[in-house]
């Protein structure tokens, strides 16, 4: 395998893969005879769209994971390709005041299970843009897709060399910036969120940076009635995200059919 290809692992992930962008697979490795009817949705998917399938020991599958859970089956794929922030930028310059346009943009997120789970959640509620940067973060490695069930495969991620330049340019472009800042006074149940939307979240020990905070244009926390204080940021961003489907699904069932 050459420094451009690796090995996704897991049912779901494979599958989104085969559903999504099946020409970047090289081929499907899977362990013989397996029963599971998630692996045999996978080996039919793969057989339908005429791609190799190859039978190999489990312990080949061990060895090809890094010792990852792999659930029986393997795609070997090219390296994960970004989307380009001014492609995004394209489609911004051309959508309707009257559209809805949400991003999630991380900051300094590192743990590749809490970055998987947070993909897992834009998908579901319908955010197809994510923002992140490209040092002192986490990328879109194989335990990312794992941990987002294969749902990173329907997003576009753009890595940025400075994020506080890039929220500088969405602001230029319509987008509004929210924080969640477990600090603020302000709950995320205490406003109406505009239709243009870039939720930041922040890191898994210090949260959003200082120079990130100052371009949010607002920050609003998560209610707390319990002892403890904070939330995994994976679970925050979801609370939130959440929140901003209610009020879109409120504000749409309201408007006069046209």
């Amino acid at each position: 395998m050459s420094k451009q290809e690796q090995f996704l692992f897991g049912i779901n992930p494979v599958l989104e893969k085969l559903k999504a962008s099946p020409k970047d697979v090289l081929q499907v490795i899977m362990t013989e005879r397996s029963v599971h009817p998630g692996l045999r949705a996978v080996q039919a998917q793969a057989t339908r769209l005429g791609l190799r399938v190859t039978y190999a020991d489990p312990k080949v599958l061990d060895r090809l994971a890094e010792g990852k859970k792999h659930q029986g089956v393997l795609a070997q794929v090219g390296m994960y390709s970004y989307a380009g922030f001014s492609d995004l930028l394209r489609q911004l310059s051309s959508l309707p005041e009257t559209d809805w346009f949400w991003l999630l943009l991380m900051d300094g997120l590192t743990d590749p299970q809490n970055f998987g789970a947070a993909l897992r959640s834009a998908e579901a509620v319908g955010v197809r843009h994510v923002v992140i940067p490209k040092d002192r973060s986490v990328g879109v490695t194989p335990t990312v897709v794992k941990a987002s069930s294969g749902a990173v495969h329907h997003l576009n991620v753009y890595r940025v060399t400075n994020l506080r330049r890039a929220i500088e340019t969405l602001k230029q472009f319509g987008v509004w910036i929210v924080g969640l800042d477990a600090q603020s006074g302000h709950g995320i149940y205490d406003r109406r969120y505009p239709r243009k939307l870039g939720v930041v979240l922040g890191s898994e020990g210090s949260g959003i940076r200082p120079l990130i905070r100052r371009e949010c244009d607002y920050l609003v926390s998560i209610p707390m009635t319990g002892k403890v204080t904070s939330l995994n940021v994976s679970v925050a961003g979801a609370v939130f995200l959440y929140e901003l489907l209610r009020q879109k699904e409120s504000v749409d069932k309201n408007q006069p059919n046209r």
